[in-house]
């Protein structure tokens, strides 16, 4: 796809397939016109609002007055899990990575995603009440964990501040229905939506990855039109399916997994966009993993992941597949002198950051010389627009890869079980069949092994 300022991100095909792959996709990419169709009647039901976001032009119009209201708040803590915290990290991290160095004056972005009360009260802690706006984020308004952390959070701000606690809140929830909503609606909170069909990991690119990312000086507005540039073919000519990336992505995907690769890498060589390796990971996992199908994400880092997990990706079972992250990378940093010893006297007045090109060089060479089918995914810049073109092309070929799996990319029930069963453990009502499985399941004597 070609940005705004003329530079082309592509996929690069030529080492994808190998090994037990097919020597293209033909026989799925037959499949285009069914898919096509199937495109067209979901977005003309609403159904796939994280295409062609129809919330937009709401959220341009709410969110610049929200975020002039929360500039005088230093720090912002999210309370959110999965889909909630995912993308607000991966946007952090790759844009706003000041945080975790020396001497950052602010502002703060801090995420409570994971049920862990040390850490926890390390945050409550820690952080001032008075400079500190809390976002509760969750598309049903009723996830357990997300709740807990609201109830303490509620607590804490009250503590301190009083009835002003409101104005230190924000939720973002269910336009319509839940309990944040009617906590929104009852207390005078601000709030933000999560349309109807936008499920959690592929939220990231509405309020809820894109407020945290404003109150951090992310341009959220160009994360929109990179995604919207990624889709906009799509939403015009359904039949152009056949062409998209997105499209190819997935061929190649159901690809692998019917020809027994049962891993997908996420090998990313742009180091400040490292942790969109674990956004992908519950994009894909949790969309397709179902009826026994799917193949597992595993995120890596390079060149961290050269010295770790690697020998296993090269001389270990050949059932992975690699997409292989890469970007144009603006030469920054500083080079290596002309003191070196001789025996390092090839890297004398080479800049650092060279190293990570030939290193990533090195790894995708040596992963198609182990046989491993691998698609270069390659970006022309490393801006925001680009990050938000990526996105939408990973999210819609995960769609379209469920759609060739035959099962549905946008339900997660094993998932909606386990929180079934916490919630009964907890004294909740209303769920007598795992009430059941429970009472067996803690009836099986323990059998331990000290060590």
């Amino acid at each position: 796809m070609t940005a705004e300022n003329g530079s082309t991100s592509y996929l690069e095909w030529s080492r994808a397939w190998t090994g037990r792959m097919p020597a293209s996709g033909a026989a799925l990419a037959a499949r285009a016109p069914e898919l096509a169709e199937r495109l067209r009647a979901g977005v003309s039901a609403g159904e796939m609002p994280f295409l062609n976001m129809p919330y937009r032009e709401r959220l341009e119009r709410a969110l610049p007055p929200l975020l002039a209201k929360l500039k005088p708040f230093r720090h912002m803590l999210v309370l959110g899990i999965g889909g909630s915290a995912l993308g607000a990290r991966a946007m952090q991290k790759a844009f706003a990575p000041g945080q975790d160095g020396p001497d950052y004056a602010g502002p703060w972005l801090w995420i409570a995603d994971n049920v862990c009360a040390s850490q926890f009260e390390a945050l409550l802690g820690k952080l001032p009440p008075k400079e500190t706006v809390v976002v509760c984020i969750s598309k049903s308004g009723g996830t357990i964990e997300t709740l807990a952390q609201y109830f303490l959070v509620r607590a804490w701000l009250q503590k301190s501040l009083g009835d002003d606690w409101q104005k230190h809140m924000v939720v973002v929830t269910d336009q319509k229905k839940g309990y944040l909503r009617e906590e929104a609606t009852a207390k005078a909170l601000d709030a933000l939506e999560v349309p109807d069909y936008l499920g959690g990991r592929y939220s990231a690119l509405s309020a809820v990855g894109l407020l945290p990312a404003g109150f951090i000086g992310i341009d959220w507005q160009a994360l929109l039109k990179g995604a919207a540039s990624v889709a906009q073919p799509l939403l015009a000519d359904p039949a152009s399916i056949a062409q998209h990336p997105s499209f190819s992505l997935a061929c190649w995907a159901r690809e692998l997994e019917e020809h027994d690769y049962g891993q997908l890498i996420f090998f990313c060589y742009i180091p400040q966009w490292a942790a969109y390796g674990q956004w992908f990971a519950q994009l894909w996992a949790e969309s397709l993993g179902k009826d026994g199908k799917g193949s597992l994400p595993v995120p890596a880092t390079g060149v961290t992941d050269q010295h770790s997990v690697n020998q296993m990706f090269l001389d270990g079972p050949r059932n992975k597949g690699c997409l292989f992250l890469t970007g144009e990378q603006p030469r920054s940093g500083r080079s290596f002198g002309q003191d070196l010893p001789e025996q390092w006297a090839w890297l004398r007045g080479k800049a650092f950051d060279t190293l990570l090109d030939a290193e990533a060089l090195g790894t995708r060479m040596a992963l198609c010389k182990s046989g491993v089918p691998l698609v270069n995914v390659h970006m022309g810049s490393l801006d925001e627009f680009a990050a938000g073109s990526l996105m939408m092309l990973l999210e819609a070929a995960t769609i379209f890869t469920g759609w060739l799996m035959g099962i549905n990319p946008v339900d997660q029930p094993a998932v909606e079980l386990g929180k079934r069963i916490a919630n009964t453990r907890l004294g909740a009502t209303g769920y007598p069949q795992e009430a059941a499985d429970l009472a067996a399941f803690l009836a099986v004597p323990a059998q331990k092994q000290a060590f």
